[in-house]
């Protein structure tokens, strides 16, 4: 019950005015009974017989003179009205006897009803006054008029308390959409403030927020007109954080209704006046398991009596900004990454539009410098003696400018060579507690430099140089997706390099030269490898003048398909044979791995294997020339001209742009699949984004499970994706499908997988996904490839779904249409998906576990 109830109650007790009571409402009913039934029979029977003893008191004296009348008959009339006498007595005693055995019967009645309202009443309300004084003094008729008044106004409290619950929960319904329609930390902080002071009528809503240095800062605030402002303001003070730590480390919300009556030390009472503050409500904001802050609301204008209702709401909404925060740092990450991964692409594309050293290096440092929002990225290139020069610099102003400084650097030895040669990158955020030597601080000062990162350049597989980025203004603590980008870029650089140079080299040969540029610069155009493809052979025929190029891919076994292709008319087409050349060995292999080129002016005339003989002859060929396409150090496939029309004597020119051609396709195929995998990967991380989101908008645990097989199996592509749900033994069953028509639906089948064992429970627990790209070659056990050729499955994956930190069951796509090679990127974001759908799971229970509780 409100507190203002019970004040009002006991200030009513006290003005009553409780006479003492004597005798029990028993006695006084059994009094009263007697009194009612026995004494008008007394009455009546004494009168009776006084009104006879006065009668013959006056008929004496004549009986006296009439002799007639004997002595007898007086005698008679005096024992007459002692029996009216006596029966008037026993009559009044049986009176009495059935008044009382009435009344007693009736008040055990109404005692029974006192105890039992006095019973409810003390449960509901223990400490009221009055009762306590009709108690003492046996008055049950009293205490029940009482109890039944007090009764009549508690449930009137009762059901304004119940409808400001259905407020409050409709509140926190709003709220929490609210909040989750926030979509950044500051949004959210911002979005929760305000809201919280409009539902509760607060004077200042704020969250202070734990600094790591033992004090704390007010990062939002909502307040009330003619108040202080406190956003910005920082505490500090000895032990500030571990004590509040302590106090809120337990999740308990603490309202306090007079900061003067709650045993606050002088020091918390100086502070809460700063505000003003006369009351106060506090509940911790905890992100992950680490306590992040304290949402607090004020009321300055007067002191303030809180509510449960209001604490309540005020706790569960503080719980809400939790998961509100948690998924506004994943959208930051998921964001970022892709803004990343977006900018990569066009940097790198920046970078390969240039075609020399110079403008590749002045591109580079430009980019980045802008990509970081750093002050100064440099090009630092290697001489012989590993002193060096800065070669290219883009710098803010302000701060020195070093281009062209010649660099002695007495602490770079051979250890930092062979380091930065293998791939190192080197992050220093504070150059002064980073255990650098004393010149090397020396040189870096020299330059004003708090923080650096530093990644190698690698021209043809040595070491260039470094790409260099320096924070002037401030130590800086670089993220690792700033990192993990900036060592791309210098990747991609030592590439542009290459690529630049050698280029450089073609366009000084002359007009053939002009012609691999072109080429070139056509085969970069192309962003995926279908397309590097086609432009090469179509390039390659016209810049050559032949009849046929094509690109020969090899399989596994050394066999191969002829995946692209540019063919004069009048000639066979070959594009898709599956060519097996059994004259094709280990050994060519091996030549060709090495980097070989095959020149055949006639094939009837350089002693070629009859069996080689007959293959080229069935696609019309008279000459060729083969260069080995090699693609991450491995031998992709070869680029083949044909000529069919006559033998040909090839160049040593041509050959040379055919050899450079066919590294350059290598290349580029390398740079497509770069490109492919990192687009891939932000069209994952916006995959990921709008699944979950479409997940956190069921607010249902059947609508949450539907949403993500639909969404999933669509992102993926694959033939059905199910979660199954696990019983106690660990059996269970499938509660969501989403599956392409063809295929057997499976929704509800209950599944006893014998070879499920503790131990595969412990791994999924502990957050195991696995990954079978065909489940012939993975090693199963029997019993499980049957019960998957039962849902044709040829190929699965499987990733845990945690729900209150147990695990509820697993989230499975399943490949039904063939084998499948899963990729990395799949996995993890079938991984984070299953992550979320727990998040949301544990979300839906709390709402519906408070809808329920509030109706």
């Amino acid at each position: 019950m409100s507190q203002s109830f019970s004040q009002n109650q006991a200030r009513r007790n006290r003005q009553q005015k409780l006479w003492p009571q004597k005798w029990s409402l028993k006695t006084k009913a059994i009094v009263w009974a007697l009194s009612i039934s026995v004494l008008p029979v007394f009455a009546i029977g004494i009168a009776t017989y006084f009104y006879g003893i006065n009668l013959s008191s006056k008929q004496i004296p004549q009986v006296r003179l009439e002799r007639t009348k004997s002595s007898t008959e007086t005698e008679a009339l005096q024992r007459q009205l002692s029996l009216l006498l006596t029966g008037m007595g026993v009559t009044a005693i049986l009176a009495g006897a059935i008044a009382v055995f009435v009344t007693n019967r009736t008040i055990s009645r109404v005692s029974n009803i006192a105890a039992t309202s006095n019973h409810i009443k003390n449960r509901l309300r223990p400490d009221s006054e009055f009762t306590q004084t009709f108690i003492a003094h046996e008055d049950e008729l009293v205490m029940l008029e009482r109890n039944i008044s007090l009764f009549t106004e508690l449930l009137s409290v009762l059901v304004q308390e119940k409808e400001a619950e259905a407020d409050y929960s409709q509140l926190l319904t709003k709220i929490t959409r609210w909040v989750r329609e926030s979509f950044n930390q500051e949004d959210v902080l911002k979005t929760t403030s305000e809201e919280i002071r409009k539902a509760l009528n607060i004077d200042r809503v704020a969250i202070f927020c734990f600094n790591s240095n033992c004090n704390g800062t007010f990062i939002a605030e909502s307040v009330a007109p003619g108040l202080p402002k406190i956003l910005g303001v920082t505490v500090s003070e000895p032990g500030f954080e571990a004590g509040y730590i302590e106090k809120y480390r337990d999740g308990c919300t603490r309202g306090i209704d007079d900061i003067y009556q709650a045993d606050l030390s002088d020091d918390d009472i100086e502070l809460l006046q700063q505000f003003a503050v006369k009351s106060n409500l506090v509940a911790p904001i905890f992100k992950g398991k680490q306590l992040f802050g304290l949402l607090i609301g004020h009321q300055c204008s007067r002191q303030r009596f809180w509510q449960q209702s209001e604490i309540d709401l005020f706790a569960q909404i503080a719980m809400q900004v939790e998961f509100a925060l948690d998924y506004a740092k994943l959208l930051e990450q998921v964001d970022t990454k892709a803004d990343k991964a977006q900018l990569f692409i066009e940097i790198t594309r920046s970078i390969r539009e240039s075609l020399n050293e110079e403008d590749v290096l002045k591109t580079t440092v430009e980019e980045v410098r802008k990509l970081l929002s750093t002050d100064r990225v440099l090009v630092y290139s290697f001489n012989a003696n590993w002193s060096g020069t800065v070669i290219a610099e883009s710098v803010i102003p302000g701060y020195p400018k070093v281009l062209r400084s010649e660099i002695q650097d007495p602490c770079f030895g051979q250890d930092y060579v062979e380091k930065y040669q293998s791939g190192r990158v080197a992050i220093t955020n504070n150059i002064y507690q980073a255990g650098l030597t004393d010149c090397h601080i020396s040189l870096l000062e020299s330059f004003s430099v708090k923080a650096n990162l530093v990644a190698p350049i690698l021209k043809d597989e040595q070491l260039f140089g470094l790409l260099i980025a320096h924070q002037c203004s401030r130590p800086r603590d670089w993220q690792q997706p700033e990192i993990d980008l900036f060592a791309q870029i210098a990747m991609q650089v030592g590439f542009a390099l290459d690529h630049a140079r050698l280029l450089q080299r073609i366009e000084a040969e002359g007009v053939q030269s002009q012609l691999l540029a072109d080429t070139i610069g056509s085969i970069r155009q192309s962003l995926n490898e279908e397309d590097v493809l086609k432009t090469t052979v179509e390039e390659v025929r016209k810049v050559l003048s032949t009849d046929r190029v094509m690109v020969y891919s090899f399989n596994a076994n050394w066999s191969g398909t002829v995946i692209a292709e540019s063919v004069v008319l009048t000639y066979p087409k070959v594009l898709r044979a599956e060519i097996e050349d059994p004259c094709f060995g280990q050994g060519y292999v091996e030549e060709y791995q090495s980097g070989r080129v095959l020149a055949i002016n006639n094939i009837y005339e350089v002693g070629l294997a009859d069996c080689h003989i007959n293959l080229l002859e069935s696609f019309g060929v008279k000459a060729n020339l083969v260069a080995p396409i090699l693609k991450g150090e491995q031998l992709f496939g070869l680029l083949v001209a044909h000529q069919c029309s006559r033998p040909r004597d090839w160049k040593q020119s041509e050959i040379d742009l055919f050899a450079q051609i066919a590294m350059q396709v290598g290349f580029a195929l390398d740079h497509a699949r770069l490109l492919q995998r990192i687009e891939a990967e932000a069209m994952r991380s916006q995959l990921l984004v709008d699944i979950t989101r479409n997940i956190r908008q069921s607010l249902k645990e059947e609508d949450i499970l539907k949403t993500t097989v639909e969404e999933v199996r669509k992102a993926l592509s694959t033939d059905r994706v199910l979660v199954y749900s696990f019983y106690a033994n660990w059996f269970g069953i499938i509660i969501a499908e989403s599956v392409v028509p063809g295929y057997p639906k499976v929704l509800r089948s209950k599944i006893h997988d014998s070879c499920f064992t503790q131990g595969y429970i412990e791994k999924y627990q502990s957050g195991r996904v696995v990954a079978i790209n065909n489940i012939y070659e993975s090693g199963l056990a029997d019993c499980h490839i049957k019960l998957l050729e039962s849902f044709a499955v040829k190929a699965n994956l499987v990733a845990p779904i945690i729900k209150d930190e147990q695990l509820f069951g697993l989230l499975i796509a399943h490949e039904c249409s063939g084998p499948r090679n899963w990729q990395q990127p799949e996995i993890d974001l079938f991984t984070q998906i299953a992550m979320q759908v727990g998040f949301t799971l544990d979300h839906a229970r709390l709402l519906q576990a408070y809808q329920a509780n509030s109706t």
